[in-house]
């Protein structure tokens, strides 16, 4: 089981008075910690450092973690140009990226974003499969792309990633589609699912779309992004954890729980939640500490750091 955790990039999470670049020193702390992974989000919608920005200064201070997207908006950036940025973070990081994906979703999560991108709202699943298949192409050598959307002749050579192929690329989402999708093509599956029976549906169907295009399930990583808040006071604990879902998300906790997996209570009461989604079939978690500042950020962090083997040693028995 690997853990990671979602690098509170966003000025709401880290807060407006701390210095940003104190982000590095976190990161390094949770690679010390024994995290696996440490993840970054992209959205315009709110102010925050840039995502792979994040990765470009995490890749030389840190060593060993995988650096992730949780996920990338391939749509706010121009096709070419951000497979040259995502090879560069590969070789700069020796390796250790994972790009995790997605289309973005109706209403103020995706759609506005469209409008400021002037990329059409329309074909969006088909447009990011085609951008995915770009950029591997590009990273294989070829001169040229011909999609139904996307269209390139006469491309420059392209940098290479550290990895033949390149990074791995995850998709996020758990739409009958979006499922069937991650089989074919996809090299990870990250979605938020709040009950781990739909985990284990979804990642079922995932496997047998695999099977379909003449894949091996062990080649597709099954992960899973995670709201998660340790408090052993459960009012004290609800009551942080609302004011992060309306700082986050501007909604109440009661709205999120409906739609993302939320974690929270004491330490066995948070280790028998995410032992559910392991006996679901989740075997990297992307953590997102749900606390507001920098102190209470770190923290959670250390608090779930003291968790690891415990979530690992009950991944290793239900595998």
């Amino acid at each position: 089981m690997d853990i990671g955790v979602l690098l509170p990039t966003g000025t709401a999470q880290w807060g407006t008075t701390e210095d940003p670049r104190a982000l590095v020193a976190f990161g390094r702390s949770a690679e010390q910690a024994g995290f696996s992974s440490l993840f970054v989000n992209d959205s315009l919608l709110t102010p925050r450092v840039e995502a792979l920005t994040m990765l470009a200064a995490l890749a030389p201070a840190t060593e060993t973690v995988t650096l992730g997207t949780a996920a990338l908006l391939p749509f706010l950036r121009r096709p070419v140009q951000a497979a040259q940025a995502l090879a560069s973070l590969d070789l700069l990081s020796g390796g250790r990226l994972t790009v995790a994906v997605g289309a973005g979703f109706p209403g103020r999560f995706g759609r506005p974003l469209y409008t400021l991108s002037e990329v059409p709202w329309e074909r969006r699943f088909a447009r990011l499969d085609e951008t995915v298949a770009l950029w591997r192409a590009l990273w294989t050598g070829a001169d040229s792309f011909h999609g139904e959307i996307l269209h390139y002749d006469d491309l420059p050579p392209a940098t290479r990633p550290c990895r033949p192929g390149g990074p791995p690329i995850w998709l996020g989402g758990a739409t009958p589609t979006a499922l069937a999708r991650t089989g074919r093509m996809y090299d990870g599956w990250l979605p938020y699912p709040p009950d781990p029976a739909d985990y284990a549906s979804g990642l079922l169907r995932i496997r047998g779309a695999a099977a379909d295009a003449r894949r091996r399930a062990e080649d597709i990583t099954p992960a899973l992004f995670v709201s998660l808040r340790l408090d052993d006071d459960p009012v004290a604990g609800h009551r942080a954890l609302d004011d992060y879902a309306r700082a986050t998300y501007g909604m109440p906790l009661e709205d999120l729980r409906r739609i993302q997996a939320v974690v929270t209570g004491s330490a066995d009461e948070v280790l028998d939640q995410l032992t559910r989604y392991a006996t679901a079939g989740a075997r990297h978690l992307v953590v997102r500490l749900g606390a507001l500042g920098r102190s209470a950020q770190q923290d959670q962090l250390e608090r779930l750091a003291d968790l690891i083997p415990a979530v690992r040693e009950r991944a290793r028995t239900r595998t």
